[in-house]
């Protein structure tokens, strides 16, 4: 697989239709409403994608202390992968039906660890082809279990310093204190930025061009991922935005995983609404 060593963080379906005997697809969908993911994949899934469960093997338990979604313990995500038959030497393109949004937290981890994963942009919306119904399996896989690398994390003292770039990934509703039906407190970490990472999307659900994407992200100061900070509700959508500033070469930021839902019921640091 060293051909695929500078695989960039979004791929197309037709990049994929002529690397299939390669790939492995994982459909990744998920819904903070509580919807099942994994009924959505039985109802119809790309053919060959096996499903790969967000709240079973991409977070931890939940907890006021560290957030609806904090990363799985390393052994918890290597199990997880090595069950639904993904090795770390495999090349993993992640889709959803978010455009990207969702499996972005799939890719992040993966990339995080030095594999090999990217986004299919335009989720499940880009297969030209009739969706699957039968569930895919593969073999267990070898896949051991990698700390989470300590430099790509930023935890909720890092993300209230003024050394970094904060950059919150919510819709801005949420980011300006308008309505908040999920977590305790409505509003922002002081300081931070909004690029909401759905607005990296245009109506069909693929990424916006590079150049329209890079403004959004100068507009709101971001231009670098040196010393900046995405955070989300939970960590999760948080992930397209790293993803997207790997995308436009501005390097790597960190992740604040436990995001608002961590920072908000921290009821002893500061909120800023619009």
């Amino acid at each position: 697989m060293s051909g695929y060593s500078n695989l960039q963080p979004f791929v197309g379906w037709a990049w994929c239709a002529n690397n299939l005997a390669d790939i492995v697809l994982a459909d990744t969908r998920w819904y903070l409403d509580g919807a099942s993911g994994k009924d959505a994949y039985h109802a119809g899934h790309i053919p060959g994608a096996v499903f790969v469960d967000m709240d079973q093997h991409l977070s931890g338990p939940a907890s006021k202390e560290a957030g609806r979604n904090p990363l799985p313990h390393a052994r918890v995500f290597a199990s997880g992968m090595c069950e639904t038959g993904i090795s770390d030497s495999d090349v993993v393109i992640a889709y959803d039906d978010a455009g990207g949004v969702i499996a972005a937290r799939l890719v992040w981890m993966l990339r995080s660890l030095g594999r090999k994963a990217a986004v299919l942009d335009g989720g499940i919306a880009s297969y030209p082809g009739v969706l699957a119904t039968t569930a895919s399996t593969r073999l267990s896989a070898h896949f051991p279990a990698q700390a989470w690398p300590q430099a790509l994390l930023a935890d909720i003292s890092a993300s209230s310093s003024d050394k970094y770039k904060v950059m919150d990934a919510r819709n801005r509703d949420r980011f300006e204190g308008r309505q908040d039906p999920i977590d305790p407190r409505p509003g922002h970490i002081p300081g931070a930025v909004n690029v909401p990472c759905r607005e990296n999307l245009d109506s069909t659900g693929r990424l916006l061009p590079a150049q329209h994407l890079r403004e959004n992200f100068e507009r709101a100061g971001v231009v670098s991922g040196e010393n900046t900070i995405a955070y989300c509700g939970s960590g999760v959508t948080a992930c397209h935005n790293l993803l997207v500033m790997e995308h436009l070469g501005l390097g790597r930021g960190q992740l604040f995983v436990g995001g608002w839902s961590q920072y908000g019921h921290a009821t002893d640091r500061p909120v800023e609404t619009a």
